[in-house]
């Protein structure tokens, strides 16, 4: 009988592990209770898991570390997640932490404030922030957020339809209106401040009519007089809200995509890095075409007789990120392909 009490090390490496399984647990709770449409408490209910997995994850960080994860003057008292979000991601700037305080600032605000609505305007930093929980746990703890639940969990299911300022003002009491213009307006100020899907990912429903049934997922009629039926609306699209990434942006939100839900690339740059480098994207852009295609790009023109400079959208990050995952040796193969399709401009 082993009567050997356990190291003060072998103790510390329990309490990490237990705070990194509880983490992947309060993770999972709060992809089950957002995408469930039956509940009501979603938005307040995955902000409290959501949170409550990264300061768990990024205690456990620490721990692993050497840095204490209780107050030096109050040893009782644990630190608070936006103390420890300052500790791990220094730099008050960086995407990701903002992304972080933005989710921790809803967490914050009191029950009576949330309503429907907030669900319009956090979805795009619920999305960016679950997909930086698995990069992070992966890279911290080499956990493989995808062993745990399925790729298609990672995809939040969304409500987008959105109310104006005076719908707004209709719907709610003068002092929940004001509170939800405020937040609205303090999240459109902070998409303008970077394009990085560390902050947000822009999530949309695009829904294309064609004549050809063979080619629909669901068979509409057309009524330009009934309520019950579908109507083909125009809608003229701002690019600067939705073209707004750059080629960087475009390369560091797909390999965020290829890793988080763990979908192989079988490309190597030459020195064995397995990653969506710069030439894979020129290769992509030119192969289909890409800025031919309004959906994916839209050009940019700075000055008279200057080539234009090119923003893309996220739905091209889809795009790329749903065609790796078909075919693993995709860039392999249109690098091997007799004859390129070359885009107008490209």
């Amino acid at each position: 009988m082993n009567s050997e009490k356990p190291t003060a090390k072998e103790k510390q490496n329990e309490l990490i592990d237990r705070f990194v399984n509880k983490s992947i647990e309060a993770f999972i709770l709060g992809l089950e209770v957002f995408n469930k449409p039956t509940i009501r408490y979603r938005i307040e209910g995955f902000s409290f898991f959501i949170c409550n997995a990264w300061e768990l994850m990024l205690k456990a960080k620490l721990l692993k570390d050497g840095q204490p994860i209780t107050f030096a003057k109050n040893p009782n008292r644990s630190l608070d997640l936006t103390t420890v979000v300052g500790r791990v991601y220094t730099d008050k700037y960086q995407p990701l932490r903002l992304n972080l305080e933005k989710i921790i600032q809803l967490r914050n605000i009191a029950t009576h404030y949330i309503t429907a609505d907030y669900e319009t305007i956090y979805a795009p930093f619920f999305q960016a922030n679950v997909i930086n929980f698995v990069e992070q746990i992966r890279r911290f703890h080499k956990v493989d957020m995808t062993q745990h639940i399925s790729q298609n969990f990672l995809t939040l299911s969304v409500n987008i339809a959105t109310l104006t300022g005076d719908e707004i003002q209709a719907k709610y009491t003068p002092e929940m209106a004001a509170k939800l213009l405020e937040v609205r307006d303090d999240a459109d100020y902070l998409k303008g401040s970077s394009s990085s899907n560390d902050l947000y990912i822009p999530i949309r429903t695009d829904i294309y009519v064609t004549k050809d049934a063979k080619k629909a997922d669901l068979q509409v009629a057309l009524d330009s007089s009934s309520d019950a039926h579908i109507r083909i609306v125009k809608d003229l699209k701002n690019p600067n809200e939705t073209h707004t990434l750059s080629h960087n942006n475009v390369i560091d939100a797909v390999n965020k995509q290829l890793s988080a839900r763990s979908i192989p690339l079988n490309y190597s740059d030459g020195k064995g890095v397995h990653v969506f480098n710069q030439h894979c994207l020129q290769l992509f852009i030119r192969f289909y075409g890409v800025k031919a295609n309004e959906k994916y790009a839209f050009p940019i023109v700075l000055s008279d007789g200057a080539s234009p400079v090119y923003k893309y959208s996220q739905q091209f990050v889809d795009f790329i990120v749903s065609e790796v995952k078909k075919d693993a040796d995709l860039i392999e193969k249109i690098k091997s392909a007799s004859k390129l399709v070359i885009a107008p401009g490209a």
